[in-house]
């Protein structure tokens, strides 16, 4: 997996020279013309469509990350001289009464190693129990509501729960500027910790209810104020995509889709369906629309875009697709974000 590590690097450090370059489909089009113009017979034919499929496998190899390196690069050594803290604190912004796994496994992910470095994609945990699936951050939080604080405590001692999240049913009743004094204090606790965090993950479990989603809004904005990174996923996808000024043109802000949220992204952006044929174009243009965010396309084949080149992750993982692979999945994104971003005063090259 690529992972972005600052405002003006755009990948470019993190890319190997040789797989800078990929393939357009336009290029293969016009390959594929002169494939036809020269061949004759239904022989030749047949013949040139299996060429086309090997210049489409080459292209798609052009494509790919150097993802091992890439993660060796960023990953801190062990260093008996560092303190707590230095390898990563993280923060969950999710979880509400109906969603506590999705939180837990967020956030659990992104804690400490245990074991060798297993959990390197989302499609490749799934095979592995929970213990092993841990990235190496010092620290995690979940910011939650309070119904779903008590349970996500229960999961695990290591997590820091902050019960201060409120949902529409528990303010019911109230005048408006009793609504907004909430709201402040809400904002005001999550803002006292901001700074103390090297990445969000905004999203999981977090539910739709009106009220939870205009606070977790507000969130979004501080962290943008306070140049925090930022991994989009689960509901925070629905809200972002609704209300997509809330990471337009903020370069720390990574977005991790499904296919489902991936389409709603298309839909609501470019105003078009999902086109497989050119995902890599299309995925450019996605990215460029809501304008200088990255974008962690999750698939067969994972597609990573800042706007500005294409990379993919296809390395084979667990065929199962059982829920909790993408909080799983976001958890670890935040870690290799700040990992990275950490490495800004010395660029990576590979």
């Amino acid at each position: 997996m690529l992972i972005k590590y600052g405002v003006n690097s755009r990948f470019t450090s993190l890319c190997s020279a040789k797989n800078r370059m990929w393939v357009s489909s336009s290029v293969l089009r016009r390959q594929h013309f002169l494939i036809r113009t020269l061949g004759g017979n239904r022989d030749h034919i047949n013949t040139n469509h299996k060429t086309m499929q090997a210049i489409r496998a080459m292209s798609r190899a052009a494509l790919e990350a150097d993802s091992e390196n890439i993660l060796r690069a960023i990953t801190p050594t062990l260093d008996p001289t560092r303190h707590k803290g230095q390898a990563g604190k993280i923060a969950v912004i999710g979880g509400c009464r109906e969603y506590t796994g999705a939180p837990y496994f967020a956030a659990i992910s992104a804690l400490k190693i245990v074991g060798a470095l297993l959990c390197i994609f989302y499609c490749s945990v799934s095979s592995f129990s929970w213990f092993r699936a841990r990235i190496g951050a010092d620290l995690s939080h979940v910011f939650c509501t309070k119904d779903a604080a008590s349970v996500i405590k229960s999961y695990s001692p290591e997590l820091i729960v902050h019960p201060i999240l409120e949902e529409s049913y528990s303010i019911s009743g109230l005048r408006d500027e009793e609504r907004r004094y909430i709201s402040s204090k809400i904002l005001a606790e999550v803002d006292k910790w901001m700074e103390r965090f090297d990445c969000l993950v905004v999203g999981p479990g977090l539910g739709r209810d009106p009220y939870l989603l205009e606070c977790v809004s507000e969130i979004l904005k501080h962290a943008r104020q306070s140049n925090v990174p930022i991994v989009i996923d689960g509901d925070g996808l629905f809200l972002v995509t609704n209300s997509l000024d809330l990471v337009s043109s903020y370069p720390l802000a990574v977005l991790t889709p499904n296919v489902n949220e991936y389409k709603r992204l298309v839909q609501r952006v470019l105003g078009c369906e999902v086109n497989d044929e050119d995902a890599p174009e299309q995925l450019q243009s996605l990215v460029k629309g809501i304008g200088g965010v990255t974008i962690l396309q999750k698939g067969k084949s994972d597609l990573i875009s800042d706007g500005e080149i294409v990379k993919s992750v296809s390395i084979y993982g667990s065929p199962r697709r059982c829920g909790g692979q993408g909080d799983i999945l976001s958890g670890s994104v935040a870690v290799f974000l700040s990992w990275a971003r950490a490495k800004q005063k010395s660029p990576i090259r590979l």
